[in-house]
């Protein structure tokens, strides 16, 4: 350190670098407990539709109705055709 840093920020630097460790290691025990582990610290049952299990469902009693639009031929082509080339980078 330069010699005008003074002793209180060397200490005041310290401190808030140990902080900053604490609170990541800390972030990352809990994402990683979510993930493996209920509140209770049972493992959680692994389900095959996980990916959005935090969103809630849009439809139903609670929600608007569905919507349905009809595509036309060349629509639906369009449609098919920019899924296969969206489906052949995977």
């Amino acid at each position: 350190m330069p010699p005008s840093v003074s002793i209180l920020q060397q200490i005041g630097l310290g401190v808030l670098l140990v902080v900053v460790v604490l609170w990541t290691v800390g972030l990352v025990r809990l994402t990683r407990r979510d993930e493996h582990e209920d509140a209770a610290g049972r493992p959680a049952p692994r389900r095959s539709r996980d990916l959005l299990g935090s969103v809630p469902r849009q439809t139903g009693p609670g929600g608007p109705a569905s919507e349905n639009v009809e595509l036309s031929a060349a629509e639906r082509e369009a449609f098919e055709g920019l899924v296969r080339q969206l489906t052949s980078r995977s």
